[in-house]
C-alpha cells in the first residue's frame, strides 16, 4: 500500500509537471501539442503492443473517439496558450473551473437535474478566478485562454465517459491521441493562416523536452495510474489529483521564480479556489461513504 501511495503522488507530480514543459518548450502552443500527440501516440502504441493490451475499435466508434480526442487536443492547446500568455501558475489555477463547467454541462448533455450544491461550491472557485482576473490585469489574456481550456477539459471528461463504455482506458487513450493528432493536422492550415505562422521543426532542446513530455508526463503517467488503481480506489485517486495545481505552482516557483511575479490578488484567489476544492472533496467523501 505504501508503494502504491508513493506511485500515486509521483503520478500527480508528473501531471503537475506538464505545465512546466509549456514554459520550457519554445514552440507555439499548437505545434507543441501536435508533437506531443504524435510522440505519445507512437510510444503508447508500442507499450500496448508489447504488453498485449492493444485492442481493435469498431469503425463506428473510431470517429466518436477521434472527436473526443480532438477535444483533448484543443484543451491542451488552450492550456499551453494560457501558460505562454501568462505563466504556469495562472494556467493551472484556471483548470480549477472544470468543476463549475462540469456542474453545468453534464446535466445538459446527460439530461439530468442540475445540482445546486455543486454549482454553489464551484462558484467559490469562480470568485477566485474573478479576483485574479480583476486585480491582476497583466494576465487577463492568459486567464481567458485558461477558462476556455477548463471548459474544453470539462467537455472532454463528460464525452469521454459516454464513449468509453465498451473499451479499456488504454485503448481509449491511444485512439484519442491519434484522433487528436489527426484533428490538429486538419486545423494546421487554418491556424497558420489566422496567426501567420509556419510549420516548425523543433530544435534539439525542444525535441528533448517534447520526448520527456510525451514519455514521462504522458505514457509513464498513465502506466503509474493503472498500477495505482489496482491497489487504491478510483475515488482516492481522483481526490489526490486535486493536488496537481499545487505541485505545478511549487515547481514553477522553483524553476521559474514565479513567486516574484504573483501579487496578493493571485494568492487570495488561490485560497478561494482551494477552499472550493476542499468543500467538493469533503462532499464527495461523505457521499462515497454513504454508498
Amino acid at each position: 500500500m505504501r508503494e502504491a501511495f508513493i506511485k500515486l503522488h509521483l503520478s500527480v507530480l508528473l501531471a503537475g509537471g506538464t505545465g512546466v514543459f509549456g514554459k520550457l518548450i519554445t514552440l507555439n502552443e499548437f505545434m507543441l501539442v501536435w508533437y506531443r500527440l504524435l510522440l505519445a501516440a507512437i510510444l503508447f502504441y508500442f507499450v500496448l503492443k508489447i504488453s498485449g493490451s492493444l485492442k481493435k475499435v469498431g469503425r463506428k466508434d473510431i470517429l466518436k473517439i477521434g472527436c473526443v480526442g480532438t477535444l483533448l487536443a484543443l484543451h491542451w492547446v488552450f492550456f499551453y496558450a494560457s501558460i505562454k500568455f501568462s505563466n504556469v501558475s495562472i494556467g493551472v489555477v484556471c483548470l480549477s473551473l472544470m468543476s463549475f463547467f462540469t456542474a453545468i454541462f453534464e446535466p445538459v448533455i446527460n439530461r439530468k437535474r442540475i445540482s445546486v450544491k455543486e454549482i454553489a461550491f464551484s462558484l467559490i472557485a469562480v470568485a477566485g478566478i474573478v479576483l485574479i482576473f480583476h486585480f491582476d490585469t497583466r494576465y487577463r489574456t492568459g486567464v481567458l485562454l485558461g477558462i476556455i481550456s477548463s471548459a474544453l477539459a470539462s467537455l472532454f471528461t463528460i464525452m469521454n465517459k459516454k464513449v468509453s463504455v465498451n473499451y479499456s482506458s488504454g485503448t481509449m487513450l491511444l485512439y484519442e491521441m491519434c484522433g487528436g493528432f489527426v484533428g490538429l493536422t486538419v486545423l494546421i492550415p487554418i491556424y497558420s493562416y489566422c496567426f501567420n505562422t509556419d510549420f516548425v521543426v523543433p530544435g534539439t532542446t525542444d525535441l528533448c523536452y517534447l520526448l520527456a513530455l510525451a514519455s514521462v508526463c504522458t505514457v509513464c503517467l498513465y502506466i503509474l495510474q493503472i498500477q495505482v488503481l489496482k491497489v487504491i480506489s478510483a475515488f482516492t485517486v481522483n481526490l489526490s489529483y486535486n493536488l496537481e495545481p499545487i505541485y505545478s505552482i511549487i515547481l514553477a516557483m522553483i524553476l521559474f521564480d514565479e513567486g516574484h511575479y504573483l501579487d496578493s490578488s493571485f494568492y487570495l484567489g488561490l485560497l478561494l479556489i482551494l477552499f472550493s476544492v476542499v468543500l467538493q472533496s469533503m462532499d464527495a467523501f461523505i457521499r462515497n461513504r454513504a454508498l
